[in-house]
């Protein structure tokens, strides 16, 4: 978790919403031609534009990324309809993320069904907040039980808590461990409360979590 906590910056911006992705065309196994909203755009495997992370150009077909929900479109196909899982039941089975600016794993998702920002922390034992976060999402961190950790700043309170849900793109976690820190934080750290339910690779610049 400390090490977590050191981590100040890598910002990778997700769209909620649903966007309309189609394939145009492709520059080999590298570049696609990508109508994003009806927008022509040239994006580069690994790179974000308004949203959309393209991860695979393959023959005829392209794979996207939208709020850690991975599409595949093709070529000629009509637009598909990609992210925006905040109105599915939540019983997927896969999370795909593209790496973000300083090598971090972000995502969008939410905590017991309010949008939240992570950043993916195998080092944290558990899902960790700041307590203007915990306010901001109506967790009543003060029932919880406290205990102390060190960060940076020294010596802060920590109080354990446990969430009702966690939810990126549409794969949901019920029951998660967490703990609420007396100390500002610029995201709230996914650890390994929620981590554990995955069996996780890394392809490239892209993480993969499967439910076990």
């Amino acid at each position: 978790m400390r090490r977590g906590l050191l981590l100040l910056a890598a910002l990778l911006p997700f769209v909620a919403a649903a966007q309309t992705v189609s394939l145009s065309g492709s520059l080999g196994a590298t570049k696609a031609l990508l109508l994003i909203d009806g927008q022509p755009h040239t994006v580069s495997v690994g790179s974000t534009v308004k949203g959309v992370t393209l991860t695979r150009v393959g023959d005829g077909e392209a794979e996207v990324v939208v709020a850690g929900r991975s599409s595949v479109i093709r070529l000629g196909a009509a637009p598909a309809k990609v992210g925006g899982g905040g109105g599915s039941a939540g019983g997927g089975s896969e999370i795909v993320l593209p790496v973000g600016r300083g090598g971090h794993f972000m995502a969008q998702g939410s905590i017991n069904g309010k949008a939240v920002q992570f950043m993916v922390d195998t080092g944290a034992t558990v899902v960790a907040m700041s307590v203007s976060e915990a306010n901001r999402l109506g967790i009543d961190w003060r029932r919880g039980e406290r205990g102390v950790s060190s960060t940076a700043g020294g010596m802060v309170a920590v109080y354990s808590v446990n969430l009702t849900s966690v939810r990126i793109g549409d794969v949901e976690v019920f029951n998660v461990d967490a703990v609420v820190l007396q100390a500002e934080m610029p995201y709230t750290l996914l650890g390994n409360s929620f981590l554990s339910r995955f069996s996780m690779r890394r392809d490239g610049d892209t993480m993969r979590l499967e439910r076990r």
